[in-house]
Protein backbone atom coordinates (compact mmCIF):
# COMPACT_ATOMS: atom_id res chain seq x y z
CA UNK A 1 0.00 0.00 0.00
CA UNK A 2 1.60 3.28 -1.15
CA UNK A 3 0.28 6.63 -0.02
CA UNK A 4 0.82 9.98 -1.69
CA UNK A 5 4.00 11.42 -0.16
CA UNK A 6 3.67 14.93 -1.58
CA UNK A 7 0.86 16.10 0.71
CA UNK A 8 1.88 17.54 4.05
CA UNK A 9 -0.20 15.82 6.70
CA UNK A 10 -1.34 16.36 10.25
CA UNK A 11 -0.33 13.16 12.02
CA UNK A 12 -1.13 11.91 15.52
CA UNK A 13 1.29 9.28 16.82
CA UNK A 14 0.42 7.19 19.87
CA UNK A 15 3.44 5.75 21.67
CA UNK A 16 2.74 3.07 24.28
CA UNK A 17 4.60 2.50 27.53
CA UNK A 18 6.27 -0.66 26.29
CA UNK A 19 7.66 1.31 23.34
CA UNK A 20 9.42 3.76 25.65
CA UNK A 21 10.55 1.90 28.74
CA UNK A 22 13.28 -0.61 29.54
CA UNK A 23 12.79 -4.08 30.93
CA UNK A 24 13.14 -2.59 34.43
CA UNK A 25 10.38 -0.06 33.85
CA UNK A 26 12.53 3.07 33.52
CA UNK A 27 12.60 5.27 30.43
CA UNK A 28 14.83 3.75 27.77
CA UNK A 29 16.74 6.68 26.33
CA UNK A 30 17.67 4.59 23.33
CA UNK A 31 14.02 3.82 22.51
CA UNK A 32 12.85 7.37 23.11
CA UNK A 33 15.65 8.97 21.11
CA UNK A 34 15.11 6.65 18.17
CA UNK A 35 11.39 7.45 18.06
CA UNK A 36 12.04 11.18 18.41
CA UNK A 37 14.54 11.04 15.56
CA UNK A 38 11.87 9.42 13.37
CA UNK A 39 9.38 12.15 14.29
CA UNK A 40 11.99 14.75 13.37
CA UNK A 41 12.17 13.25 9.87
CA UNK A 42 8.46 13.90 9.46
CA UNK A 43 8.87 17.47 10.71
CA UNK A 44 11.75 18.04 8.32
CA UNK A 45 9.48 16.83 5.50
CA UNK A 46 6.90 19.48 6.43
CA UNK A 47 4.35 17.38 8.30
CA UNK A 48 2.60 18.52 11.48
CA UNK A 49 3.05 15.98 14.26
CA UNK A 50 1.34 15.52 17.61
CA UNK A 51 2.36 12.78 20.06
CA UNK A 52 0.08 10.98 22.51
CA UNK A 53 2.61 9.42 24.82
CA UNK A 54 2.19 6.90 27.58
CA UNK A 55 4.99 6.14 30.00
CA UNK A 56 4.53 8.49 32.97
CA UNK A 57 3.53 5.83 35.50
CA UNK A 58 6.00 3.32 34.07
CA UNK A 59 8.80 5.88 34.23
CA UNK A 60 8.02 7.02 37.76
CA UNK A 61 7.05 4.02 39.85
CA UNK A 62 10.58 2.81 40.60
CA UNK A 63 11.58 6.33 41.67
CA UNK A 64 8.62 6.11 44.03
CA UNK A 65 10.18 3.05 45.62
CA UNK A 66 7.86 0.43 44.11
CA UNK A 67 9.38 -2.81 42.85
CA UNK A 68 6.46 -3.47 40.53
CA UNK A 69 3.94 -1.27 38.73
CA UNK A 70 1.55 -0.05 41.45
CA UNK A 71 -2.07 -1.15 41.49
CA UNK A 72 -3.62 1.39 43.87
CA UNK A 73 -4.90 4.64 42.36
CA UNK A 74 -2.96 6.82 44.82
CA UNK A 75 0.37 5.12 44.04
CA UNK A 76 -0.28 5.28 40.29
CA UNK A 77 -0.96 8.98 40.54
CA UNK A 78 2.11 9.57 42.69
CA UNK A 79 4.24 7.63 40.20
CA UNK A 80 2.78 9.66 37.34
CA UNK A 81 3.66 12.92 39.09
CA UNK A 82 7.31 11.81 39.10
CA UNK A 83 7.37 10.14 35.72
CA UNK A 84 5.63 12.88 33.76
CA UNK A 85 8.45 15.32 34.45
CA UNK A 86 11.09 12.74 33.57
CA UNK A 87 9.28 11.89 30.35
CA UNK A 88 8.89 15.49 29.20
CA UNK A 89 12.47 16.34 30.09
CA UNK A 90 13.71 13.50 27.89
CA UNK A 91 11.44 14.46 25.01
CA UNK A 92 12.30 18.17 25.20
CA UNK A 93 16.05 17.62 25.30
CA UNK A 94 16.00 15.38 22.26
CA UNK A 95 13.69 17.60 20.19
CA UNK A 96 15.68 20.73 21.08
CA UNK A 97 18.85 18.99 19.88
CA UNK A 98 17.18 18.85 16.45
CA UNK A 99 15.97 22.45 16.57
CA UNK A 100 12.34 21.71 17.49
CA UNK A 101 10.30 22.66 20.54
CA UNK A 102 7.93 20.29 22.33
CA UNK A 103 5.02 21.28 24.55
CA UNK A 104 3.16 19.34 27.20
CA UNK A 105 -0.62 18.98 27.30
CA UNK A 106 -2.17 17.04 30.20
CA UNK A 107 -5.83 16.32 29.68
CA UNK A 108 -8.76 14.59 31.37
CA UNK A 109 -12.02 13.25 30.03
CA UNK A 110 -13.88 16.18 31.59
CA UNK A 111 -11.83 18.51 29.39
CA UNK A 112 -13.48 16.80 26.43
CA UNK A 113 -16.99 16.53 27.89
CA UNK A 114 -17.24 20.29 28.51
CA UNK A 115 -17.74 21.79 25.07
CA UNK A 116 -16.02 25.11 25.87
CA UNK A 117 -12.94 23.32 27.21
CA UNK A 118 -13.06 20.98 24.21
CA UNK A 119 -12.86 23.96 21.84
CA UNK A 120 -10.19 25.62 23.97
CA UNK A 121 -8.05 22.47 23.73
CA UNK A 122 -8.61 22.35 19.98
CA UNK A 123 -7.65 26.02 19.56
CA UNK A 124 -4.54 25.68 21.74
CA UNK A 125 -3.27 22.63 19.86
CA UNK A 126 -3.94 24.31 16.50
CA UNK A 127 -1.84 27.32 17.54
CA UNK A 128 1.01 25.04 18.62
CA UNK A 129 0.92 23.06 15.37
CA UNK A 130 0.71 26.23 13.28
CA UNK A 131 3.86 27.51 15.02
CA UNK A 132 5.78 24.30 14.34
CA UNK A 133 5.64 23.07 17.94
CA UNK A 134 5.26 19.35 18.72
CA UNK A 135 2.49 18.91 21.31
CA UNK A 136 2.91 15.89 23.57
CA UNK A 137 -0.41 14.82 25.07
CA UNK A 138 -1.02 12.48 27.97
CA UNK A 139 -3.89 11.87 30.32
CA UNK A 140 -3.46 13.81 33.55
CA UNK A 141 -3.02 10.65 35.63
CA UNK A 142 -2.01 12.60 38.73
CA UNK A 143 -5.49 14.03 39.31
CA UNK A 144 -7.86 11.94 37.18
CA UNK A 145 -10.36 9.78 39.05
CA UNK A 146 -11.26 6.40 37.59
CA UNK A 147 -14.75 7.37 36.45
CA UNK A 148 -13.29 10.23 34.37
CA UNK A 149 -10.44 8.28 32.78
CA UNK A 150 -10.25 7.67 29.04
CA UNK A 151 -9.28 4.11 29.92
CA UNK A 152 -6.05 4.07 27.94
CA UNK A 153 -4.05 6.23 25.56
CA UNK A 154 -5.26 4.30 22.53
CA UNK A 155 -8.70 5.80 23.09
CA UNK A 156 -7.21 9.19 23.91
CA UNK A 157 -5.13 9.23 20.71
CA UNK A 158 -8.20 8.54 18.55
CA UNK A 159 -10.16 11.29 20.26
CA UNK A 160 -7.26 13.72 19.89
CA UNK A 161 -6.97 12.80 16.20
CA UNK A 162 -10.62 13.75 15.75
CA UNK A 163 -10.19 16.88 17.85
CA UNK A 164 -7.46 18.27 15.56
CA UNK A 165 -8.83 16.92 12.24
CA UNK A 166 -5.79 14.71 11.73
CA UNK A 167 -5.07 13.05 8.40
CA UNK A 168 -3.60 9.93 9.99
CA UNK A 169 -3.40 8.18 13.35
CA UNK A 170 -0.37 5.97 13.95
CA UNK A 171 -0.57 3.59 16.93
CA UNK A 172 2.79 2.12 17.88
CA UNK A 173 2.85 -0.96 20.06
CA UNK A 174 4.83 -4.15 20.71
CA UNK A 175 2.98 -6.10 18.00
CA UNK A 176 3.28 -5.91 14.20
CA UNK A 177 -0.38 -5.20 13.60
CA UNK A 178 -3.76 -6.87 13.59
CA UNK A 179 -3.69 -10.64 13.09
CA UNK A 180 -6.44 -13.12 12.35
CA UNK A 181 -5.64 -14.60 15.76
CA UNK A 182 -3.20 -14.05 18.61
CA UNK A 183 0.22 -14.74 17.00
CA UNK A 184 1.74 -15.50 20.40
CA UNK A 185 -0.62 -18.46 20.77
CA UNK A 186 -1.35 -19.41 17.17
CA UNK A 187 1.67 -19.70 14.80
CA UNK A 188 -0.73 -19.86 11.84
CA UNK A 189 -2.18 -16.42 12.57
CA UNK A 190 -1.94 -14.10 9.55
CA UNK A 191 -1.21 -10.39 9.56
CA UNK A 192 -4.00 -8.27 8.07
CA UNK A 193 -2.33 -5.54 6.01
CA UNK A 194 -5.44 -3.54 5.11
CA UNK A 195 -8.79 -3.26 6.87
CA UNK A 196 -11.68 -1.14 5.64
CA UNK A 197 -14.32 -2.43 8.05
CA UNK A 198 -14.18 -3.63 11.66
CA UNK A 199 -16.19 -6.83 11.49
CA UNK A 200 -17.50 -8.89 14.43
CA UNK A 201 -14.82 -11.48 13.55
CA UNK A 202 -12.08 -8.87 13.94
CA UNK A 203 -13.48 -7.75 17.29
CA UNK A 204 -13.69 -11.34 18.47
CA UNK A 205 -10.03 -11.95 17.60
CA UNK A 206 -8.86 -8.92 19.61
CA UNK A 207 -6.87 -10.15 22.60
CA UNK A 208 -6.37 -9.01 26.18
CA UNK A 209 -3.65 -6.59 27.33
CA UNK A 210 -0.30 -8.12 26.39
CA UNK A 211 2.22 -6.05 28.31
CA UNK A 212 2.94 -5.73 32.01
CA UNK A 213 4.00 -2.13 31.43
CA UNK A 214 1.10 -0.79 29.38
CA UNK A 215 -2.65 -0.79 29.94
CA UNK A 216 -4.10 -1.25 26.46
CA UNK A 217 -4.50 -4.49 24.54
CA UNK A 218 -5.65 -5.17 21.00
CA UNK A 219 -9.26 -4.62 22.04
CA UNK A 220 -8.55 -1.01 23.03
CA UNK A 221 -6.67 -0.47 19.77
CA UNK A 222 -9.61 -1.76 17.75
CA UNK A 223 -11.97 0.54 19.65
CA UNK A 224 -9.61 3.47 18.99
CA UNK A 225 -9.44 2.66 15.29
CA UNK A 226 -13.24 2.52 15.11
CA UNK A 227 -13.44 6.03 16.57
CA UNK A 228 -10.87 7.29 14.06
CA UNK A 229 -12.61 5.60 11.12
CA UNK A 230 -15.96 7.10 12.15
CA UNK A 231 -14.22 10.48 12.03
CA UNK A 232 -12.90 9.78 8.52
CA UNK A 233 -9.30 9.34 9.68
CA UNK A 234 -6.96 6.66 8.35
CA UNK A 235 -5.03 4.68 10.96
CA UNK A 236 -1.98 2.45 11.14
CA UNK A 237 -0.99 -0.12 13.75
CA UNK A 238 2.57 -1.38 13.86
CA UNK A 239 5.56 -2.38 15.96
CA UNK A 240 7.52 0.51 17.45
CA UNK A 241 10.78 -1.44 17.18
CA UNK A 242 10.60 -1.80 13.39
CA UNK A 243 13.26 0.35 11.70
CA UNK A 244 11.96 3.68 10.37
CA UNK A 245 8.43 2.58 11.26
CA UNK A 246 6.93 6.08 11.50
CA UNK A 247 8.14 7.39 8.14
CA UNK A 248 7.21 4.13 6.40
CA UNK A 249 3.75 4.22 8.01
CA UNK A 250 3.12 7.68 6.57
CA UNK A 251 4.09 6.69 3.02
CA UNK A 252 2.30 3.36 3.16
CA UNK A 253 5.32 1.06 3.11
CA UNK A 254 5.45 -0.14 6.72
CA UNK A 255 4.80 -3.65 7.94
CA UNK A 256 1.60 -3.47 9.92
CA UNK A 257 -2.12 -2.93 9.46
CA UNK A 258 -3.62 0.04 7.62
CA UNK A 259 -7.19 0.92 8.54
CA UNK A 260 -8.83 2.88 5.74
CA UNK A 261 -12.27 4.42 6.32
CA UNK A 262 -14.68 4.19 3.41
CA UNK A 263 -16.00 7.37 1.89
CA UNK A 264 -19.28 7.69 3.74
CA UNK A 265 -21.91 10.31 4.37
CA UNK A 266 -21.87 9.09 7.97
CA UNK A 267 -18.32 10.15 8.79
CA UNK A 268 -18.70 12.50 11.71
CA UNK A 269 -17.97 16.20 11.62
CA UNK A 270 -16.37 17.85 14.65
CA UNK A 271 -19.70 18.62 16.30
CA UNK A 272 -21.01 15.06 15.99
CA UNK A 273 -17.66 13.68 17.17
CA UNK A 274 -18.10 15.68 20.34
CA UNK A 275 -21.67 14.41 20.80
CA UNK A 276 -20.73 10.78 20.13
CA UNK A 277 -17.43 10.41 21.94
CA UNK A 278 -16.95 13.17 24.49
CA UNK A 279 -20.14 14.82 25.69
CA UNK A 280 -21.23 12.79 28.72
CA UNK A 281 -25.04 12.41 28.44
CA UNK A 282 -27.01 13.96 31.28
CA UNK A 283 -30.42 12.35 30.84
CA UNK A 284 -32.58 9.98 28.81
CA UNK A 285 -35.49 10.31 26.40
CA UNK A 286 -37.68 7.35 25.44
CA UNK A 287 -39.31 7.67 22.02
CA UNK A 288 -42.13 6.00 20.13
CA UNK A 289 -41.51 3.41 17.43
CA UNK A 290 -42.37 5.95 14.73
CA UNK A 291 -39.92 8.46 16.18
CA UNK A 292 -37.25 5.74 16.38
CA UNK A 293 -37.72 5.04 12.68
CA UNK A 294 -37.28 8.74 11.97
CA UNK A 295 -34.03 8.83 13.96
CA UNK A 296 -32.79 5.78 12.03
CA UNK A 297 -33.39 7.86 8.90
CA UNK A 298 -31.46 10.79 10.44
CA UNK A 299 -34.58 12.93 10.86
CA UNK A 300 -35.15 15.39 13.70
CA UNK A 301 -36.92 14.29 16.89
CA UNK A 302 -40.15 16.17 17.71
CA UNK A 303 -41.91 16.32 21.09
CA UNK A 304 -44.84 14.40 19.66
CA UNK A 305 -42.57 11.33 19.46
CA UNK A 306 -41.35 11.50 23.08
CA UNK A 307 -42.93 9.12 25.58
CA UNK A 308 -40.79 9.46 28.74
CA UNK A 309 -38.09 11.79 30.07
CA UNK A 310 -35.68 10.92 32.89
CA UNK A 311 -32.85 12.77 34.57
CA UNK A 312 -32.36 16.47 35.20
CA UNK A 313 -30.74 18.42 32.38
CA UNK A 314 -30.65 21.89 30.93
CA UNK A 315 -31.32 23.12 27.43
CA UNK A 316 -28.29 22.29 25.27
CA UNK A 317 -27.40 19.13 27.20
CA UNK A 318 -26.64 15.85 25.45
CA UNK A 319 -29.14 13.09 26.21
CA UNK A 320 -29.43 9.39 25.42
CA UNK A 321 -32.32 8.42 23.16
CA UNK A 322 -33.90 5.01 23.80
CA UNK A 323 -36.73 3.04 22.23
CA UNK A 324 -39.68 1.55 24.11
CA UNK A 325 -37.72 -1.67 24.72
CA UNK A 326 -34.89 0.21 26.44
CA UNK A 327 -32.42 -0.09 23.56
CA UNK A 328 -30.23 2.94 22.97
CA UNK A 329 -31.02 4.55 19.62
CA UNK A 330 -28.61 7.47 19.67
CA UNK A 331 -27.44 10.66 21.30
CA UNK A 332 -28.51 14.23 20.72
CA UNK A 333 -28.44 17.81 21.97
CA UNK A 334 -31.78 18.75 23.52
CA UNK A 335 -33.39 22.07 22.60
CA UNK A 336 -35.29 21.96 25.89
CA UNK A 337 -34.60 21.27 29.55
CA UNK A 338 -35.93 18.09 31.15
CA UNK A 339 -38.68 20.06 32.91
CA UNK A 340 -39.78 21.63 29.63
CA UNK A 341 -39.75 18.30 27.79
CA UNK A 342 -41.93 16.66 30.44
CA UNK A 343 -44.50 19.40 29.88
CA UNK A 344 -44.48 19.33 26.07
CA UNK A 345 -43.84 15.64 25.30
CA UNK A 346 -46.46 14.19 23.00
CA UNK A 347 -47.88 17.50 21.80
CA UNK A 348 -48.10 18.28 18.09
CA UNK A 349 -45.86 20.63 16.15
CA UNK A 350 -48.76 23.09 15.71
CA UNK A 351 -49.32 23.24 19.47
CA UNK A 352 -45.60 23.76 20.00
CA UNK A 353 -45.35 26.81 17.74
CA UNK A 354 -45.76 29.31 20.57
CA UNK A 355 -43.48 27.47 23.00
CA UNK A 356 -40.12 27.22 21.22
CA UNK A 357 -38.27 25.29 18.50
CA UNK A 358 -40.30 22.64 16.67
CA UNK A 359 -37.61 20.01 17.18
CA UNK A 360 -36.75 18.55 20.54
CA UNK A 361 -33.49 17.46 18.90
CA UNK A 362 -32.45 18.77 15.48
CA UNK A 363 -31.03 16.18 13.08
CA UNK A 364 -27.81 18.23 12.85
CA UNK A 365 -27.36 17.62 16.59
CA UNK A 366 -28.04 13.90 16.40
CA UNK A 367 -25.87 10.78 16.29
CA UNK A 368 -27.71 7.58 15.37
CA UNK A 369 -26.28 4.27 16.60
CA UNK A 370 -27.58 2.27 13.64
CA UNK A 371 -25.52 4.50 11.35
CA UNK A 372 -22.44 4.50 13.56
CA UNK A 373 -21.18 1.10 14.69
CA UNK A 374 -18.56 2.38 17.13
CA UNK A 375 -18.19 2.39 20.92
CA UNK A 376 -20.09 5.43 22.18
CA UNK A 377 -19.61 6.20 25.89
Amino acid sequence: MIINESKNKRIVIKIGSSSLTSRLGDISRHKLERLVDEVVKLKDDGHEVLLVSSGAVAAGYRRLGCLNRPTSLAEKQAAASIGQGLLMESYSERFISHGYTASQILITRSDFSDRDRYHNARNTINVLLDRGIIPIVNENDTVTVERLKFGDNDTLSAKVAGLVDADQLIILSDIDGLYTNDPRKNPNAKLLTKVSEITPEIEESAGEPGSAVGTGGMRSKIDAVKIAMASGISSFLGNATSPDIIHKAVIGKARGTYFVPGKSEFNLDTKRQWIAFHSGPEGEIVVSNKAKQGIDELKSLYPTGIRYVSGHFKKGSVVRIKDLDGNEVGLGVSNYSSKQLIKIKGISRDELAEVGPEEAINNNDLVCHTRLAVPIH
